[in-house]
């Protein structure tokens, strides 16, 4: 794909790859890519976080009194925690009934 791009694609490539053909050093490269790139985005997103912590968000509603707001905390952090309890609930279901369904037919 990168190689369809004018006059930048061939060198892309083999920057990406390493050399002229897909390698050690591109199997390499990859692996580290996909080791750092949770980290790179865990700490983009506490980034953002911070940013937005530190200004503050828009207000599409317009609604400026504290009063009408919900506080973040007590009412999402549980909705979420909950949602997520069902999920691994179900996820244990189903891995407690039927252990194979997910699993290779060739295992």
């Amino acid at each position: 794909l990168l190689s369809a791009i004018p006059y930048l694609g061939n060198m892309l490539v083999q920057w990406i790859w390493g050399g002229f053909a897909v390698d050690n050093a591109t199997l390499t490269r990859f692996y580290s890519f996909h080791f750092l790139f949770p980290f790179i985005i865990a700490a983009m997103t506490m980034i953002h976080l911070l940013f937005l912590h530190q200004t503050g968000s828009n207000n599409p509603l317009g609604i400026n009194s504290n009063l009408d707001k919900i506080p973040f905390h007590p009412f999402f952090t549980f909705k979420d925690l909950i949602g997520v309890i069902i999920l691994l609930f179900f996820l244990l279901m189903l891995t407690l009934t039927n252990p194979y369904l997910l699993g290779d037919p060739d295992n």
